[in-house]
């Protein structure tokens, strides 16, 4: 009988460092550094390096980056920050933990990222900041959102939670905007053993800030110079992720050659395919293919043995937590479209290629079987 492909294996992944990953662990124990400490401070400055930035600072999630990063971009009540209605739920998050309101715009066919050619006309006096998506680890094209940013004097946050290691024309994403901000969520290319997240800047005084608002906004204990929070990192996921980081560029690149087989394997489906812009070296976080029977494929697959998910399934625009935005069905069709037939396939370093050709197989018996187009 043939085994099952699961659609992410994490405890593969685990199996592989399990004894270096016990070391660090214990060392962390053994120290008693269970908050920040001297681990999470040798993340930091690491992570820094591979990235190409002056400045990382460890976090609790992925979320508490993009919070910090509004207030750090100077968002409060009352303002605007433009945004895309096709990703995880957090980045919309970010801007109403701080009472702004989200201003969604709509994506790129290609790539599923907030598409530069429409935000501009979104612009309005409130607008605080625009906070784009490097969408399933692809890069979105910074050059024209560079320039929107400088032409109207406004802070670009780079939302790279899932794009560790992309490329923009040869340089990594998260350290063009103002701030960038990582997720080290379990199921991300570079995981921790929990939750986890970093703010990535080349500014200074912007780390110092997150710092202490990491700190219930304390630079020295038992002082708080501003209202803040408990975003500190643990000292284990920082051992953790200090483990694998070691490991991120050669997963990177397992993850790149596993595209480029399904590019090769699905070309002469009727699939819609994920494929790189040529600015673009993607981190591959999702292999995400496209058709309008999306969700009998998806019961194929899974009847088959192989896994597969949905991101995302319902646009932000269209969720009942922001109802009271006043978007309706119809806002943003390419966000919608890319919702109904989006379904993302098995990626990840330790798929073997006898997998990937099991998967591509499935696939094509779904179009074989069905005669469908």
């Amino acid at each position: 009988m043939t085994q099952p492909i699961p659609y992410f294996d994490l405890p593969a992944q685990l199996r592989s460092l399990r004894k270096d990953i016990d070391a660090a662990i214990a060392r962390t124990i053994d120290n008693c550094s269970f908050c920040l400490g001297p681990d999470v401070v040798r993340f930091e400055k690491d992570f820094a390096q591979y990235c190409g930035a002056g400045n990382c600072v460890g976090l609790n999630s992925g979320t508490s980056a993009l919070h910090v990063a509004m207030l750090l971009a100077g968002v409060g009540p009352g303002d605007e920050v433009i945004t895309t209605p096709y990703t995880f739920v957090a980045t919309s998050w970010a801007i109403s933990y701080v009472g702004a309101r989200p201003v969604y715009v709509d994506v790129d066919d290609a790539t599923f990222n907030l598409d530069a050619a429409r935000v501009e006309r979104a612009i309005t006096p409130r607008t605080k900041a625009i906070l784009p998506v490097h969408l399933y680890g692809h890069p979105f094209d910074l050059d024209p959102f560079l320039e929107i940013c400088r032409k109207h004097t406004l802070p670009l946050v780079e939302d790279a939670a899932q794009a560790h290691g992309a490329n923009y024309k040869g340089r990594k994403v998260g350290t063009f905007g103002r701030i960038s901000c990582f997720s080290f969520y379990p199921g991300k290319n570079l995981g921790a053993c929990g939750e986890g997240g970093a703010l990535v800047t080349n500014d200074a005084g912007l780390a110092a800030r997150a710092r202490a608002l990491r700190e219930h906004g304390s630079t020295q204990r038992y002082y708080h110079d501003e209202v803040g929070f408990n975003y500190r990192m643990e000292g284990i996921q920082g051992a953790v992720l200090g483990v694998k980081l070691k490991h991120l560029e050669n997963w990177t690149q397992k993850r790149r050659t596993i595209a480029h087989t399904y590019h090769d394997l699905l070309a002469d489906t009727p699939l819609q395919l994920s494929r790189e812009a040529g600015y673009a070296e993607s981190a591959w976080h999702l292999y995400v293919v496209r058709h309008a029977q999306r969700d009998e494929l998806k019961k194929h697959l899974e009847a088959n043995g192989v896994g597969c998910a949905l991101h995302y399934p319902l646009p932000l625009h269209l969720q009942k937590c922001y109802a009271g935005l006043g978007y309706k069905a119809g806002d943003f069709p390419v966000a919608e479209k890319a919702a109904r037939e989006c379904l993302s396939l098995p990626i990840y370093p330790e798929l073997t290629d006898k997998q990937v050709q099991r998967v591509a197989d499935v696939i094509k018996e779904f179009f074989v079987a069905g005669k469908r187009r």
